[in-house]
């Protein structure tokens, strides 16, 4: 009997169905013991043996990419029904670029070879069975399970006449091996053949065999090939390993399948690492010396009659970048850096030296109305050569060809291997909403109050125009969580609307990487669910390995609040590498190195960070902290009312100043800030984690803990520091301080 919304079944409380089939439904539930959502899968009693075998081998496997069973259980009716974990996440679908079908490949490998390890052959593999989720694959329904000790003759014979089926929810015959279709014995390596089959479809966006009726699909499955498709020669030889018609012409295990799939991303690329890999280095003249190649996009310059077209030529060399560090063993540096050089018509040759690359691009874009002409040329910085210069003219809706063939160019003329496979994948279905996009980019950058709201206009208007546009939805989620940082709203609903856009984002685009690592600073800052944030940026990082600010905010939004130190300031260095003059990472860096009780360095990074923009707010605060810490209490305070002078009195900034003054020793001036942060908090929301952190360092413990609680309540991002700023050593001692951790999921 189907269930309803509100039936209780013991502890677990029904909130809706998720999907029905031949064999029974699955239902959204709530257990209002651990408070958790779960997933409720009944099945009809026709198929009590289907159940019994998805709770043993489920129960057998405890891994990362393979759902949770949690219980078990009879309904009045007697069918059982088997309690999961609730994964939210979509079918994985191609096509996807080689480096992503890798990653998510790696991941179904390591779930079936858990599997096959304890006796398991799944038998249904298919990507309805395979969910994309914001902790990456999840590996579903084990229903036709075999185990090696059970016996597969008429099981087996059912499996496949269900399979013919249409509806039922045995699986579909496109995705059977050879032996299975003919009803034949199977074994774990019938799986590698379903697994070449989905790694086909990963690859090329279609199925492997196809036909007009399930008999037709199961002929070809039998007796033909698979129609070639274009992929790195690797990925190629373990599909056509996998597909073999045999299985003993097959691969052997899975361990053999992953041990190739490791093997062919040295050619492709490190998705599923978090360590960067080692690179092909070319050298530029037979006689020079071997270096890695390395290219700076310079902000293509506006040639529009329309000078607010600037945001729309600064969109296009940044979607350059962003293609090119997709190619392995090229350096590209980031925006931030090759950005800073806007305006200043410095020397080609300078600028290189600067960022210390070896090529730089520059060009032009010129828009009028739905046109656009589009000229770039590569120069060698050694010398200021060209060495390639071309002028594109096409509608809007092509440009992201244009950015694909610039892309392609360079990467044949630096000699290097792309791989056989396009950088931009992105089509332009609604060129307004593509615009608005850029432009609200372009307002994020700056993030004052106002920009910051033409940002989130723009950004709202792209998805009116096209509600199927994900980085519209990824915009609008940054949006919301830069929100939640600086205090222009309350964290915890700026951190909740921001969930909603990432996960729209992901929806639309599982591969998305700026959606994973919002999501990831989201999960960190909203949930305290660290193992989710960590693999959000790890799907971030697998996604796009050169992302800089991926990087910085995958050490300091996760790996800081975790203390994992060493693992965050390499991820900053890693981020500085690519991004060398971002004065974000540089205050990151020194902060950091404070935390790690690198005091001199700390203060050498913040005075470097002070030199390039003294006027800069971070900077500011780092180095007067640090000198307030060195004992230069005279210097720290005179930097600290220059903040103040310059940037206002709002809770960021009288942060800082109340640090600054109880660090020195100014302990009324201290008080005085605190009292004004009390008194903004009293008619509207402010910070609670300054209070926080003002209060621990003047030894106001009660007072500490109780705003703490508020902050921890109200989500601030300013208390995620707890575990590992220097400024709350005090705390650390305090007996209610493991409580405080335990509320943030520190303990």
């Amino acid at each position: 009997m189907p269930l309803s919304a509100g039936d209780l079944l013991g502890p677990y409380e029904i909130l809706g169905p998720i999907g029905a089939g031949g064999m029974g439904e699955v239902y959204k539930a709530r257990d209002k013991r651990l408070g958790r959502t779960v997933a409720i899968k009944t099945l009809n009693g026709e198929h009590g043996d289907r159940f019994e075998r998805e709770a043993r081998a489920i129960a057998a496997l405890n891994h990362p990419h393979i759902c949770a069973l949690y219980d078990v259980g009879t309904l009045p009716s007697d069918a059982g029904y088997l309690v999961m974990e609730f994964i939210e996440g979509v079918p994985v679908a191609g096509p996807l670029t080689p480096e992503m079908a890798l990653r998510y490949a790696l991941q179904i490998a390591d779930a079936l070879l858990a599997a096959h390890g304890k006796g398991i052959t799944h038998r249904d593999l298919k990507p309805a069975n395979i969910l994309v989720t914001v902790s990456g694959i999840k590996l579903l329904d084990f229903g036709l399970a075999l185990w090696s000790h059970d016996q597969p003759g008429a099981t087996d014979a059912t499996a496949t006449i269900g399979m013919t089926q249409a509806g039922t929810i045995l699986g579909t015959a496109a995705y059977m091996s050879p032996e299975q279709a003919e009803a034949k014995a199977v074994d774990a390596r019938s799986d590698i053949f379903a697994f070449g089959l989905v790694l086909y479809e990963m690859l090329s966006g279609r199925r492997a065999f196809t036909g007009a009726s399930a008999i037709a699909i199961m002929a070809a499955i039998l007796h033909k090939e698979p129609d070639p498709i274009q992929a790195p020669t690797a990925l190629q030889n373990i599909l056509a390993r996998c597909l073999r018609k045999s299985p003993a012409d097959r691969f052997q295990s899975m361990a053999q399948v992953k041990d190739a799939l490791l093997a062919a991303s040295s050619g492709v690329s490190a998705p599923s690492t978090l360590r960067t890999r080692a690179v092909p280095v070319v050298a530029t003249h037979a006689s020079s010396p071997e270096r890695t190649p390395s290219i700076a996009v310079l902000p293509f310059a506006n040639s529009s009659r329309n000078g607010d077209d600037e945001y729309f030529s600064d969109g296009l060399a940044e979607e350059i970048i962003n293609a090119l560090t997709q190619v392995a063993g090229l350096k590209v540096i980031a925006r931030t850096s090759a950005f800073a050089f806007k305006g200043k018509n410095e020397d080609i040759r300078k600028i290189a030296e600067t960022l210390g690359v070896s090529s730089v691009l520059e060009g032009s874009v010129r828009r009028a109305g739905a046109k656009i002409r589009v000229t770039a040329q590569l120069i060698r910085a050694e010398d200021g050569t060209h060495l390639w210069s071309k002028r594109y003219e096409s509608e809007l809706t092509d440009v992201f060809a244009i950015q694909d063939e610039i892309s392609a160019a360079i990467v044949k003329e630096l000699e290097l291997n792309l791989a056989g496979h396009s950088l931009v994948k992105r089509a332009v279905t609604n060129a307004a909403a593509y615009d608005a996009t850029l432009e609200g980019r372009h307002h994020l950058t700056s993030f004052t109050p106002a920009s910051a709201d033409r940002a989130r206009s723009c950004f709202e208007r792209a998805i009116a125009l096209d509600p199927q546009y994900a980085p519209a939805h990824a915009g609008l989620a940054e949006y919301h969580v830069l929100q939640s940082a600086v205090g222009f709203m309350e964290p915890r609903q700026a951190l909740a609307l921001g969930e909603q856009a990432a996960l729209r984002a992901l929806e639309l685009d599982p591969m998305l990487a700026e959606a994973h690592a919002i999501a990831g600073q989201i999960c960190a800052a909203l949930h305290y669910d660290w193992s989710a944030s960590e693999q959000h940026f790890r799907q971030a990082i697998g996604a796009n390995p050169a992302a800089a600010a991926v990087r910085f905010s995958y050490a300091y939004w996760c790996l800081r609040p975790l203390g994992k130190l060493t693992e965050a300031l390499s991820e900053i260095e890693r981020a500085l590498e690519l991004d060398p003059l971002a004065l974000y990472y540089r205050f990151g860096r020194a902060y950091l190195l404070l935390f790690v009780g690198r005091d001199d360095e700390a203060a050498t990074a913040a005075q470097r960070a002070f030199d390039l923009d003294p006027n800069y707010f971070l900077a500011q605060f780092i180095l007067s902290f640090v000198l307030a810490r060195q004992g230069k209490f005279d210097e720290a305070v005179a930097l600290v009312e220059r903040v103040l002078q310059l940037h206002g009195r709002y809770p960021m900034s009288l942060l800082v100043a109340g640090a600054v003054y109880a660090v020195a020793g100014r302990l009324d001036a201290a008080r005085a800030i605190l009292g004004e942060i009390e008194a903004i908090a009293a008619k509207s929301y402010a910070a609670a984690g300054a209070i926080t952190l003002v209060n621990c360092l003047l030894g106001n413990l009660d007072e500490t803990v109780h705003w703490a609680e508020r902050a921890i309540v109200q989500r601030d991002p300013q208390v995620l520091g707890i575990k590992t700023t220097p400024a709350y050593a005090n705390l650390r001692s305090d007996p209610r301080y493991p409580a405080l951790l335990a509320k943030m999921n520190l303990a």
